[in-house]
């Protein structure tokens, strides 16, 4: 199987310049097109392990990160994405294209994709089971992820937790980790052969960096895995390490509240919350030691069926 890495860097420019670049992310397919650099050198870094699929095949999203025409290509340049000639977002700093051809497959999946409960959290497997980590931004939720996906534990994602409606096994969407201000550092500290996108700043998000997905998790991006913990991490400078169980209805109502696609559901989506929540344990987690936090996910117990 062709990967992106298989690509010369004038062909990989080629592609995205012309007739797009169509690589698979999990269960998607998506058809990149841009001329802008920092896209070819983001996805040049981080994208080298996903397959290419045939160029005239079927692609789920057409992406097209391109400049904004008239003196904008000059003075102050921008980036625009549309999606099919739709422009969801508002032109940003053409410094900022990478971060948000990111932003723009998350809003692609979460938008569009709705043959799966996808709610927002980061999700991580090991031996099976998945530990699912819905969180507001600010909650240290990717440093977690980052650091656990780095000791063992496989990505899933970062963003995406996707519940196939059949039996509630939760679809891997390996991409980059995204990483905001002081969690990059930390995250450069804690894994120092890490692999990171260059620091853009003064975004919506502050500074953002992007951490390449672990190779392993690309390369097992077909294998579903099981619910098993549900985990709302709190970051908090200073805080002792703490697991509290709480009851399942207060777990529903707040994973339903992360819930992209939640209400659009109706039934489907219901049914298969619940079988979720009724196969997890579920906590609340507060954390500012990263090595402490890494021992607590290891010695997660198997929830009780």
């Amino acid at each position: 199987m062709l990967t992106v890495a298989s690509l010369s860097r004038n062909e990989l420019n080629k592609r995205l310049a012309g007739v797009g670049l169509v690589v698979r992310t999990g269960p998607f397919v998506s058809r990149i097109h841009s001329p802008i650099a920092q896209i070819a050198d983001g996805i040049a870094l981080l994208y080298g392990d996903y397959p290419l699929v045939d160029e005239n095949g079927f692609a789920d999203f057409h992406v097209n990160m391109r400049r904004s025409a008239g003196l904008r290509r000059w003075y102050k340049p921008q980036v625009r994405f549309d999606l099919d000639g739709h422009e969801p977002f508002e032109p940003l700093p053409e410094a900022h294209a990478f971060p948000m051809l990111e932003w723009a497959l998350n809003w692609c999946i979460s938008t569009r994709a709705h043959s799966w409960l996808t709610v927002h959290a980061a999700v991580v497997e090991r031996n099976g089971l998945a530990a699912i980590l819905p969180a507001p931004p600010g909650s240290g939720k990717s440093t977690l992820c980052a650091a656990l996906v780095n000791r063992g534990w496989r990505l899933l994602s970062d963003e995406l937790a996707m519940f196939r409606l059949a039996d509630a096994r939760l679809v891997p969407v390996p991409r980059p980790v995204s990483l905001k201000n002081r969690s990059i550092e930390v995250i450069r500290n804690y894994v120092p052969d890490a692999v990171f996108s260059v620091p853009v700043g003064n975004t919506t998000k502050g500074t953002v960096a992007h951490l390449k997905a672990p190779s392993e998790s690309i390369a097992r991006a077909d294998e579903t895995a099981q619910p098993a913990w549900i985990v709302f991490p709190k970051y908090e400078s200073g805080a002792a390490t703490s697991l509290v169980p709480i009851p399942h209805a207060r777990a529903f109502f707040r994973v339903a509240e992360n819930a992209f696609n939640y209400s659009h559901m109706g039934a489907a989506g219901f049914q298969t919350l619940t079988a979720v929540i009724d196969g997890c344990a579920s906590y609340d987690f507060r954390y500012s030691n990263i090595d402490e936090a890494i021992a607590l996910f290891a010695a997660l117990e198997r929830p009780r069926q």
